[in-house]
């Protein structure tokens, strides 16, 4: 049976001991919660793709404690350690190539010879990743190409029977996935925008962000559908049509009424902490959402990619 508990350091050493036990565990992190598994053992990482029902073709991100833990997974060159010293701990990805000899499961690269690594700034996480010595494999704790858990509750709806335990330390500071980038010599390519905005990036890189140049999925989250309620989203909708719950985003004219409001003060910080929460509660209302538009802006790209997945035709 799941057990369900507060964080506490005692529960982080629990869930350790979990983790090299080949269990796995639902554990917090500043951008949502993760279904953690010991990213050195085949089987317990397989089990994480069984619990999604995750098609094995999907890399997994592997976290890290730091800098250090990840050299010994994954080869960092100058660029990605310029990244990596501004950014971890925080919501930034690294595509690297996986470091020769290591026995880090190959599940996790899903055929490739790159792996995707963070340094998670949460407390929970780093607490767990001290106490287990060695990465853990975590994508976000639901079931695949559903709505991403922001809160314990979230990740307990779909998982609850499929894992040893689940920590719970409250609502995900910023509520969206991780930002994505694959560093090739000295070109950076998004891979999927999240917690950390592409300026951001930019501007300590000194480069642009290209776009992806290779047809296969190279890390989570580029899938064309996912994200996705059982309702169905129509996007950028600036009225709600007749039988359709309301996203909105910023004021809503006076005759119009917003069944959640992403952020009344049009704040991208605030409506990316509260975009998945406010779906989870809108897709037990009603099988229809009409969406406010969103700026194409920092978080907003983030926001609005993870909406774009949520409305596509379904597989």
């Amino acid at each position: 049976m799941t057990e369900f508990a507060p964080y506490t350091p005692e529960m982080a050493l629990k869930a350790a001991d979990l983790l090299a036990q080949g269990g796995l565990v639902v554990v917090p992190t500043e951008t949502v919660y993760g279904l953690a598994a010991d990213a050195t053992n085949d089987n317990a990482v397989a089990r994480i793709f069984e619990a999604k029902g995750r098609p094995s073709f999907n890399p997994l991100i592997i976290h890290v404690e730091n800098a250090a833990m990840a050299g010994e997974w994954a080869e960092i060159s100058p660029l990605a350690e310029k990244l990596a010293a501004a950014f971890w701990p925080g919501a930034l990805t690294l595509v690297l190539p996986r470091r020769a000899g290591t026995r880090l499961s190959r599940l996790v690269s899903a055929g490739l010879d790159t792996v995707a690594v963070r340094c998670p700034a949460s407390g929970p996480a780093q607490a767990v990743l001290a106490a287990l010595g060695r990465p853990f494999a975590a994508p976000s704790a639901n079931r695949s190409g559903s709505i991403s858990p922001t809160r314990a509750t979230h990740a307990a709806k779909t998982l609850s029977d499929k894992v040893d335990l689940i920590l719970d330390a409250g609502p995900c500071d910023i509520g969206v996935e991780s930002t994505i980038i694959r560093v090739e010599g000295g070109q950076i390519y998004l891979l999927r925008p999240g917690g950390l905005s592409v300026e951001a990036i930019e501007r300590v890189a000194g480069v642009r962000l290209e776009k992806p140049q290779w047809p296969e999925i190279q890390a989570p989250g580029m899938m064309e559908s996912h994200y996705a309620p059982q309702a169905r989203l129509r996007l950028d909708a600036l009225t709600p049509s007749p039988g359709e719950l309301f996203l909105a985003f910023g004021p809503t004219p006076e005759n119009v009424s917003a069944t959640r409001n992403l952020s009344p003060g049009s704040d991208l910080t605030e409506a990316a902490a509260n975009l998945f929460n406010h779906l989870h509660e809108l897709d037990a209302l009603g099988d229809r959402i009409a969406v406010a538009p969103i700026p194409e802006e920092g978080l907003g790209l983030a926001i609005n990619d993870r909406l774009r997945r949520a409305a596509a035709p379904r597989p």
